[in-house]
């Protein structure tokens, strides 16, 4: 039983509702700002310019997860949060019309009303994330947090490796564009359950948001004054302009110029997660030993290896499928260790008292920076004429500057100091499975609330 009952974490009965919200939206943006779209975005004709531009979109609107923060301590985090999701759902209906539609060959107003869809889509998604997680971890008595994180990932993981697994079945034995309406169908059904359990969930107390004059003068400070924090930043920055391209640009790969079927790379996303679950399994009985350090070699050696095997499968005439179950198994595994060992280290090596806004200039920074490289890798991929395509050359040059990257910051980060020890997480639960979008949804400007001063409050919202 994935679920609580009477039987199975009764304690978290009352707090169900965020548990069900997290199983039926991972059915939603799982298709709406992942592999599924990248594929219909390459089955519309789009190039690799336009492919980048639409998974940027989560990125690059960052500022506007900032901005939407400063609404808080107006509407609170209910309000926000179900306007945010409540709308995005909509956008939904955009390939869902264009899918029943099914050109046979490219038509750009299609391709631009998918752009345009998804940017919609994620401007709306960065302003309920602006409160979602800060309010859910209000939600939750402390005591009950860990028991709670982990069934919330539990029932994520469940859903997306059903639904990936039932994808591509659809894409297996249907029509390519009746398999596509079937996916935004159940996505825009997953966004509506999901919004219906936000309205039964309670609100919590409206935040105190951080002055921006703080805003103003710490920023610069942090980004420029040399501390152990600045040349963490820098590095993480440099590490996530390197990665993020690699995701829509494999799939997209694969399936416009290696004749991948569809189905074959919905499959291989799947591993994707396994290897992401497999990672963060191995790192929680070692990072507090052993600290975060060896994690971030891990991460990585990982991609280092993925890109030697990228740039062999390239020169090799791209013919050698049997490597691409492991690329994509280990692309999971260093993004999961990464992800953890980013988290762990940023608590060593800021006070706890004054956590919030580097934080959230540590993933505003990496996030929108970052977001900014797939979008102009696009425009170096692009072939010219219509057939959506990638130009391969151009693809090993991108594998080779980032197995370069990867080796150069294991020099780096051996200079980072840290001590081994047990940290308390920054956050749990889903986000786990998605980790780079994950470290944009600590982008805010709520000042922390002290630990004895929220246990209080849990305490007698009981």
């Amino acid at each position: 039983m994935i679920f609580p009952s009477a039987k199975h974490h009764p304690e978290l009965i009352p707090y169900r509702g965020g548990i069900y919200f997290s199983f039926f939206n991972a059915l939603n943006w799982q298709v709406a700002i992942g592999t599924p779209t990248v594929l219909f975005m390459q089955q519309l004709g789009a190039n690799s310019f336009q492919v980048g531009l639409v998974f940027s979109w989560t990125f690059l609107l960052t500022p506007a997860q900032v901005l939407s923060t400063t609404l808080l301590s107006r509407y609170g985090y209910k309000k926000l949060t179900m306007a945010g999701w409540g709308a995005r759902s909509f956008c939904l209906l955009v390939p869902i019309g264009l899918s029943i539609l099914a050109p046979p060959s490219p038509v750009s107003w299609m391709i631009n009303a998918m752009v345009v869809s998804t940017f919609i889509y994620c401007l709306l998604r960065a302003i309920g994330t602006s409160a979602l997680t800060t309010w859910f971890y209000q939600l939750v008595p402390a005591d009950l947090r860990g028991r709670y994180w982990a069934t919330d990932q539990l029932t994520t993981g469940v859903a997306i490796g059903v639904s990936l697994l039932v994808y591509a079945m659809f894409f297996s034995f249907l029509p390519i564009y009746t398999a596509f309406i079937l996916l935004y169908l159940i996505a825009t059904l997953g966004a509506l359950f999901a919004y219906q359990q936000l309205k039964k969930l309670p609100d919590a107390e409206k935040p105190k948001p951080i002055s921006l004059e703080k805003v103003m003068t710490e920023t610069p400070r942090l980004m420029t004054e040399p501390s152990f924090f600045r040349s963490y930043l820098w590095i993480s920055v440099t590490f996530f302009c390197g990665i993020t391209p690699l995701a829509p640009f494999a799939v997209y790969y694969l399936k416009a110029s290696a004749g991948v079927s569809t189905s074959q790379v919905i499959l291989l996303t799947m591993l994707t997660y396994v290897g992401l679950i497999v990672a963060n399994i191995a790192m929680r009985k070692h990072m507090d030993h052993i600290g975060a350090k060896p994690f971030f070699k891990a991460a990585f050696l990982s991609y280092a290896l993925i890109s030697a095997a990228w740039i062999v499968f390239l020169y090799t005439g791209g013919k050698a499928y049997w490597t691409l179950p492991l690329l994509f198994f280990l692309q999971g595994a260093g993004s999961g260790f990464w992800n953890s060992a980013n988290l762990s280290y940023l608590v060593k090596i800021l006070p706890e008292h004054d956590r919030a806004l580097p934080v959230s200039i540590h993933g505003a920074v990496m996030t929108f920076i970052g977001g900014c490289t797939p979008v102009l890798w696009g425009l170096f991929l692009k072939v010219p004429g219509e057939t959506p395509a990638v130009d391969v050359p151009v693809f090993e040059g991108y594998y080779a500057s980032l197995l370069v990257l990867c080796v150069a910051l294991l020099f780096f980060i051996r200079r980072l100091p840290e001590t081994a020890g047990p940290v308390g997480p920054i956050f749990q639960g889903s986000w786990v499975l998605r980790p780079f979008r994950a470290v944009a949804t600590l982008v805010n400007l709520i000042e922390e609330e002290p630990e004895k001063d929220a246990a209080k409050k849990s305490d007698a919202g009981r």
